[in-house]
């Protein structure tokens, strides 16, 4: 099985989450590429069983191409430096956005799918949260949607905090078991009552303010 983890990102959180996420779904024997949203062309996303889609929180949603033009512009870091905020820009910051990659996406067969994001550290409601337009995007090119959108988290010095880079890999991991869950026509809320070979186990799956909490 091949899964193909495709991010946005300004200051290299969202790419690091998505490599924890891959280093999850590779714990379970599937080939993983983790690629910037400018390289999952087409043939890409031809190959892949699962695409997990994540980006950063601009404006509670998904980024625009002003608001990722302000994050790496100079006033911007500058702004940030002086705060006492050293960001370093990401790579593949000023490539394409998640929403041009959409508007061009083009799935030649279904395809098995999850969302995730990065945002602050406060309440959804004052945040926002772009998986959500991610999960909805995904939705509307026919994908199947494995398990709910997931958010991690930055502190107010745009640091993943502590403990994010592990539960992103506890994610991925979790990914493989909706996919089974998914093959056995069951739904996400039905799978702690389902019982479960433990491989496939669900029931440690939390919702609270749309964070995962890994098994303890």
């Amino acid at each position: 099985m091949q899964a193909l983890v495709v991010y946005e990102s300004m200051y290299g959180n969202t790419h690091t989450v998505a490599e924890r996420i891959g280093e999850g779904l590779s714990s379970g024997g599937w080939e993983v590429e983790v690629v910037p949203v400018e390289q999952a062309a087409t043939a890409r996303l031809a190959k892949a069983d699962l695409v997990v889609v994540g980006g950063p929180t601009h404006i509670h949603g998904m980024s625009t191409k002003l608001s990722r033009g302000q994050a790496v512009a100079e006033q911007t870091l500058q702004a940030e430096a002086a705060k006492g905020h050293e960001l370093e820009v990401d790579p593949d910051a000023e490539g394409e956005g998640l929403r041009d990659w959409f508007d061009g996406l083009d799935l030649v067969r279904p395809v098995l799918a999850a969302a995730f994001d990065t945002r602050f550290g406060a309440s959804p409601l004052l945040t926002g949260r772009a998986s959500k337009g991610i999960n909805r995007k995904l939705v509307h090119h026919g994908c199947e949607v494995v398990v709910p959108p997931e958010s991690f988290v930055v502190d107010k010095d745009t640091h993943l905090v502590d403990g994010e880079e592990e539960r992103a890999a506890a994610w991925g991991r979790a990914l493989l078991e909706g996919v089974v869950a998914k093959a056995k026509g069951l739904h996400w809320p039905e799978v702690a009552a389902a019982e479960p070979d433990p491989a496939a186990r669900l029931d440690d799956v939390l919702e609270s303010g749309g964070r995962y909490a890994p098994p303890r």
